[in-house]
């Protein structure tokens, strides 16, 4: 398999694994390691990019609720969202850090533009997070 396409498929499935929809870009990672289909920091930038992206794509929607929706307004529809804005909330873009974590991620990055944490600060928070994420697992393979 090419380099290039292989690249490709990981930042897809980088990019799919950060938005609410089901991944597994850790998978693809190893894959590409152990099959040595690409190099590791080829591997750490392509996954990182790609996760950064879907993340920022998760407070881009926090940030469109936010204008339909006024924080505390008790439109929150569950207890994990509303858990997620008080985090954020409480503690600042500095939770964005967690945004790999499965199942609190996604609602952390959605509840940063919600509360209208600023663009590039949330970015920031969120590729650090996520770039950590990517680098141990690429150490471990």
């Amino acid at each position: 398999m090419d380099e290039s396409l292989s690249l490709w498929g990981l930042f897809v499935s980088s990019v799919i694994s950060s938005t609410i929809l089901p991944g597994g870009s850790e998978l693809v990672v190893v894959a590409l390691l152990l099959n040595e289909l690409a190099g590791p920091v080829a591997v750490w930038s392509v996954a990182t990019l790609g996760n950064t992206l879907g993340g920022v794509s998760s407070w881009c929607i926090g940030r469109g609720l936010g204008y339909k929706f006024s924080v505390g307004s008790g439109d929150t529809d569950s207890k994990l969202n509303h858990r997620a804005v008080e985090w954020v909330r409480r503690r600042g873009a500095p939770v964005l850090l967690l945004s790999w974590l499965p199942v609190v991620g996604d609602p952390l990055c959605v509840a940063a533009g919600w509360l209208k944490i600023s663009f590039i600060t949330a970015m920031t928070y969120i590729a650090m997070g996520k770039a950590i994420r990517y680098a141990v697992i690429v150490w471990l393979v």
